[in-house]
């Protein structure tokens, strides 16, 4: 299994965690260079398939490790089915695990894909940025929602 980890602090104890599941190595680095200016204090954990998620969120979940406050999903792994058995595995799971927030990004803004996305369970579905500054943007904007504006279950290995 190959996880790359990114550190924005390295107090990482005290510090939440984003789940990114990616499989196009170039937006994995966009991805991971936005975060850096957007989340100082955030420890993202990227992975490219379902595989990887699911075994990185039950090896956590197994080990009393924090779970990520928020999960990411690229609807098309590279096909939006792989997508959406992605998402399932992870709404599948022990409740602890099933209720981390998933948003799903993607390039698609096809209703067909946002409506199956938000009837299988998402928190949010957004079309992925063009360039860069607006990656930074996103994830600003991703950081004033879900870390300083909603309430979000608390678990022992969450945080």
């Amino acid at each position: 299994m190959s996880i790359s980890r990114l550190k924005s602090n390295p107090n990482q104890n005290r510090n939440p965690r984003i789940l990114v599941i990616e499989d196009n190595l170039d937006h994995q680095l966009i991805i991971e260079n936005a975060i850096q200016q957007s989340f100082v204090g955030v420890e993202a954990v990227l992975v490219a398939t379902e595989p990887e998620a699911i075994d990185y969120l039950d090896n956590t979940a197994l080990t009393g490790n924090r779970l990520p406050q928020l999960i990411l999903l690229d609807l098309y792994l590279p096909d939006r089915e792989d997508g959406w058995n992605c998402l399932n595995g992870i709404k599948s799971r022990s409740p602890e695990i099933g209720q981390i927030p998933v948003i799903v990004f993607s390039n698609s803004a096809y209703s067909e894909d946002i409506t199956e996305s938000y009837n299988l369970g998402v928190a949010s579905y957004v079309v992925k940025p063009a360039d860069f500054t607006e990656w930074v943007e996103y994830f600003q904007t991703l950081k004033e929602y879900w870390w300083e504006t909603v309430s979000l279950p608390s678990h022992k290995s969450m945080y």
